[in-house]
């Protein structure tokens, strides 16, 4: 369950989404019409247990031609709305992603109830993290301009966390403010 927090928070898609692992129909699905090529494995590497293999493989062209460093910053409030009320995000991590093809399947698995197998360290390495503070709270500085999934996670009492992902265009030295939630 770490692993799909992980996974998730460094994704979003436009408007927030909530990933609800309880039955019933399957929520809305990110649409992926560049899949690049299958994601390289060893014939008997299997994908750790509880998680999903990734279909597609680290495409290193898209990420050569991000930027790693901006001016440009996101900040927010992590929150998931309950029957009994509002729950904030408090201490928890929020992952920002640039959007790519790599990015974007992990998210589609993701709204689909799957966690999928660890990100290739090389896009690790664009994704940038934060710690909210007791108010639910996060910023991130440093961004370059470009799509970002914004992503964060919120347990409820009955111990399954909720997924939450927002995609989010920032502009050079844009500040932008994203509610995360649900």
């Amino acid at each position: 369950m770490k692993y799909l927090v992980i996974v998730a928070t460094g994704l979003a898609v436009s408007g927030c989404q909530l990933i609800d692992t309880s039955p019933g129909p399957p929520p809305e699905r990110i649409e992926v019409t560049d899949v690049g090529t299958e994601a390289e494995r060893a014939p008997d590497e299997a994908a750790p247990p509880g998680r999903v293999a990734r279909e597609v493989a680290f495409p290193e062209a898209e990420y050569a031609a991000l930027e790693k460093h901006g001016s440009g910053s996101i900040s927010g409030r992590l929150t998931l709305n309950t029957a009994s009320g509002t729950l904030v995000g408090r201490n928890s991590r929020v992952s920002v992603a640039p959007v790519t093809t790599y990015s974007a399947e992990a998210a589609e698995k993701a709204l689909a109830g799957q966690a999928v197998e660890p990100a290739d360290p090389r896009a690790q390495a664009y994704t940038r993290q934060a710690s909210t503070d007791d108010d639910g709270r996060f910023t991130v500085n440093g961004l370059p301009a470009g799509d970002y999934y914004v992503s964060g996670s919120v347990t409820p009492s009955d111990g399954r966390p909720r997924i939450i992902i927002n995609q989010v265009r920032l502009n050079s030295g844009q500040r932008v403010n994203v509610n995360l939630s649900r």
